[in-house]
Parts: C-alpha cells; structure tokens; sequence
C-alpha cells in the first residue's frame, strides 16, 4: 500500500516568533510548508528558533513559500497589476523580498521556497516577457548558490507558459509547487492533463481544489478537496503512477472550526485514494 502519512503536511503560518507548529503536531502530521508575507521575520534570530522548534516537534518543513510585500489583489482585475514580481512598479523590492526568504530558508534548512510569480506574459514576444524572466532567472541563480530550489506555485499561467519560462530561466533548480485548484479557479487548465506538460518538473502538491471561474473578473470558489473539479483520486493515481515522491500539502483557505474539520476529512481522504490506486495494480 502507498501510505502517504510521511508525506502529508499543512501550510503552516511563522509565528510566535518561530515556535510555531504546535497546529502540525495537533492532526498528528510531520509535515509542512512554512509560509510569512512579513519580510521582516527574515533574521537570523528566527531562523534559528524556526529550526530550534521543528527539530523539538519533530516536523520537517517541507519548503518555506515567500511572500512579498505590496499590494497583492487575487482576481483578474488588479491581479496583473499587482501580482508577484511580473509588474514592473514592485519588481526590484520583490525579488530583493525574495533573496531575504533564501537565505532565511538557507538557515532553517528547508530545500526550497516557493512564491507566486504572477501573470506571466502568455506572449513571449511581449516586451514584458523577457524582463519577467531575467527577475525569476536572478532569484533562481540566487537560490542555487545557496543550495536551494525556486519553486512557482501554479495559478495565474497556463501550464505551456510554465514549461517556457523554465526551459528559458535554464537555472535547473526551477520547479513547481503545483496547486491544481488554481489552475482551475483561474481557468488556465485542466490539472491532470497539466501533468503531460510540466509533470517533470513538480516538486510539491497543494492539496486543494476549486471550481471554474463563473465570472471574467473573479477566480472561481475554493472547496474542500474532493468536492471540486480537480477529480483527486485520478490525479493522485497519475501523480503516484508518474514517480512523485514529494509532499502533499493540504490547503483549505477557510479559517475555524469548518477548516480544521476539513483538513482532517483531507487527510483520511488522501490515504483512502492513494491506498485505492495501490490497488489496482
């Protein structure tokens, strides 16, 4: 049976000053993607209370995803302008934002971080294009000189765009956190045939699902997974059958007791579809 009780986490919040997972240790998990949009939680001091704490909880952070200041606007309106360090008018703060995370992942020992890059040009002759890339090729060579992975969570491009900025970024630590809802809620694509485009290159899973989007100025609604229209048990089943080995991290976007249930509904859910591709083979 592939059991995935190693491999499942949550998102969890940097807080308390880095003595932050008592939430992991409370579903019984070792797992989780560290997330911060406050920049300033990047010291050294941290850091090392982040790691101090883990290592206590026996947890491993799977990544720490980064976040970056500036106005950040989740539709298809202010999204462009105001996403990840595709707009020009935030660029140099974010990617300046971007490297503080690095070496703060650096020093808690985490492979990799993680952040939306934003509503990367579709047209790679847009004069935009080229710049967007250089911004990601910089924080990926970053990265690598630091002994980590740069990985953009899917969400505002196609996975065809995707596979382009990585095959010209060509730093070959760029991979993906692939969020499947996203690529749903934001109408870019169908996640389970995403996976014959960019499948080599995804690192992690965002244990998520959504619908469609219904209106041409709103993301579609996020639901707990299961619910939506990311069909889990078949992309679980083509995940395994692919050789992903990475971590499954469970992201409900709800807040109180409906999320904590959730998140555990997740969890049993996970392992009764990952048990039921075992077995039919």
């Amino acid at each position: 049976m592939k059991e995935l009780e190693t491999k499942i986490g949550i998102i969890n919040p940097l807080e308390n000053g880095g003595d932050c997972f008592e939430p992991v240790v409370r579903y019984g998990l070792k797992v989780c993607q560290l997330v911060s949009w406050d920049v300033s939680q990047a010291t050294d001091d941290v850091a090392d209370t982040v790691a101090a704490a883990a290592a206590k909880a026996g947890v491993r952070i799977a990544a720490f995803w980064a976040g970056v200041p500036g106005p950040q606007v989740w539709n298809f309106v202010e999204g462009p302008l105001t996403l990840g360090i595709v707009p020009e008018a935030f660029r140099a703060e974010r990617v300046a934002a971007l490297k503080r995370w690095a070496d703060f992942a650096a020093r808690i020992g985490t492979p990799a971080i993680i952040t939306h890059c934003g509503f990367i040009p579709e047209n790679m002759t847009d004069p935009e294009y080229s710049p967007v890339v250089d911004a990601i090729r910089e924080v990926a060579q970053y990265c690598a000189d630091r002994g980590l992975e740069f990985w953009l969570e899917t969400g505002q491009e196609t996975p065809v765009v995707l596979l382009r900025t990585i095959e010209r970024v060509g730093t070959g630590n760029i991979g993906l956190n692939f969020d499947p809802a996203n690529l749903i809620m934001y109408g870019k694509g169908n996640p389970i045939d995403a996976l014959d485009t960019v499948g080599d290159y995804v690192r992690n899973i965002h244990v998520k699902d959504g619908m469609y989007p219904i209106s041409g100025d709103s993301l579609g609604e996020e639901v707990r997974p299961g619910l939506g229209r990311v069909q889990f048990p078949e992309l679980v089943r083509k995940l395994l059958d692919r050789g992903f080995t990475g971590d499954w991290i469970i992201e409900r976007e709800i807040h109180g007791e409906q999320q904590e249930k959730d998140i555990r509904q997740t969890i049993a859910d996970l392992n009764r579809w990952a048990a039921a591709e075992d077995s039919e083979q």
